[in-house]
C-alpha cells in the first residue's frame, strides 16, 4: 500500500477534496479558484515529490480566506493520514531556497506536536486576488491538522510574488526530507514510541 490520503471537506463556506501520494513524482492538478494559491501548492507539490489533487470550491464572493484556509486544512489532514504512524521515516527536514532576491529557510518535525514559528518581512497586501496575509495562516491550519511543527523564516526578499513563493518552496523541499523513508530507522522514529499529536501553538 502507498502512502496516500485523501480528504472531502464540506461546509457552508466551501466544498474540498484533496488527495496526496507522498511517494510520488510530483504531478499536482490543482484548482480552488485562487489562481496565486494554486500555483503555490503546485509548488508544493513539485518540489515536495508529492502527487497532489486539490478541487475547492469556495465562497469567493466574500473573499479568498474560507478557500484557503480549508483547502490548507484538508491538506493537512490528507498529509498526516498519508504519512500513518511515521514508521521508518527520518522525521526531520531542512532547507535553504532562494528565489532571486528572496531567500527563505524551513525546518520541520514530524513531532505530532502542532506548532509554528514564522516570520516574513513586510510585502504588499495582494497578489492578484491573494491575500499576502493569508500565508501565515496557511502554514498555520497545515501544522494544526498535519500535526508538524514548523519554522519557517524569510531571511531576505523583496519582491512579495518571490517572498511567498520561496516560503512554499522550502516547505516542501523539507517536508521531502522529513517523509523520505530511511533503511536505518526501525519503528517510530522517537523514544516515546510514538508521533501523537498534542496541543497546537504559535509564536
Amino acid at each position: 500500500m502507498g502512502r496516500t490520503g485523501r480528504v472531502e471537506r464540506k461546509t457552508k463556506e466551501s466544498s474540498v477534496l484533496v488527495e496526496i501520494d507522498l511517494d510520488g513524482t510530483g504531478n499536482a492538478d490543482v484548482s480552488t479558484g485562487v489562481p496565486f494559491f494554486d500555483h503555490m501548492l503546485a509548488q508544493l507539490g513539485k518540489h515536495g515529490g508529492f502527487d497532489l489533487h486539490v478541487r475547492t470550491e469556495g465562497d469567493l464572493e466574500v473573499d479568498a480566506h474560507h478557500t484557503v484556509e480549508d483547502t490548507a486544512l484538508a491538506l493537512g489532514t490528507a498529509f498526516r493520514e498519508a504519512l500513518g504512524d511515521a514508521a521508518g521515516v527520518r522525521r526531520y527536514g531542512d532547507a535553504l531556497v532562494p528565489l532571486d532576491e528572496s531567500l527563505c529557510q524551513v525546518a520541520v518535525d514530524l513531532s505530532g506536536r502542532p506548532y509554528l514559528v514564522h516570520e516574513e518581512p513586510e510585502i504588499v497586501e495582494l497578489i492578484g486576488t491573494y491575500d499576502t496575509t493569508l500565508t501565515r495562516h496557511i502554514f498555520e491550519s497545515f501544522v494544526a491538522t498535519g500535526q508538524i511543527t514548523l519554522h519557517v523564516r524569510v531571511l531576505s526578499g523583496r519582491n512579495a510574488h518571490h517572498v511567498v513563493e520561496a516560503q512554499f518552496k522550502a516547505f516542501a523541499r523539507a517536508l521531502r526530507d522529513a517523509v523520505a523513508l530511511d533503511p536505518r530507522v526501525q519503528g517510530i522514529p522517537s523514544t516515546k514510541g510514538t508521533l501523537s499529536a498534542q496541543q497546537s501553538v504559535v509564536s
